[in-house]
């Protein structure tokens, strides 16, 4: 073996462009997409229940004389923690899908990706940017207790 062949590594695969790698490459991109989608409804989901368990229990605790339990700020805790937990899955969903795509679209996979060179964009930014906006709001505002 020379040393030309040691230091350059072998391709992975190889890129046909043909019909059945162009749908295979679409599955994929779609994949992506619910994958992204799902990673965003569970972010609802913790921000959202973080929000409620916190707003439960402050309201209880406004109704009733909580002071005797052992763990007053418990609930507080638990759902900054929900909170924050929702809000950087939502981040890091937003990290991995645009790496994925970036992926997608670059080296070999261009001749088999569609139409043009350029990655066609779609709402889910728009949409992941805004949750995690809503998700920083909330944490604030059960951090500061304004609500």
């Amino acid at each position: 073996m020379s040393d030309k062949q040691a230091s350059t590594p072998p391709d992975r695969f190889q890129v046909e462009a043909n019909a059945q790698s162009h749908f295979a490459w679409l599955r994929t991109r779609l994949a992506t997409e619910r994958t992204m989608m799902a990673y965003m409804r569970t972010a609802v989901s913790l921000i959202g229940f973080g929000f409620t368990i916190f707003q439960f229990f402050y309201k209880l605790r406004s109704a009733t004389d909580l002071a005797d339990a052992r763990f007053p700020n418990a609930a507080w805790y638990l759902g900054l923690a929900l909170i924050f937990c929702g809000t950087m899955s939502a981040l890091l969903a937003i990290l991995q899908y645009r790496w994925t795509l970036h992926y997608l679209w670059s080296g070999d996979f261009t001749a088999i990706a569609g139409i043009g060179g350029e990655a066609k964009q779609t709402p889910l930014y728009a949409i992941s940017f805004l949750l995690v906006l809503i998700g920083v709001f909330a944490f604030f505002a059960v951090l500061l207790r304004v609500v």
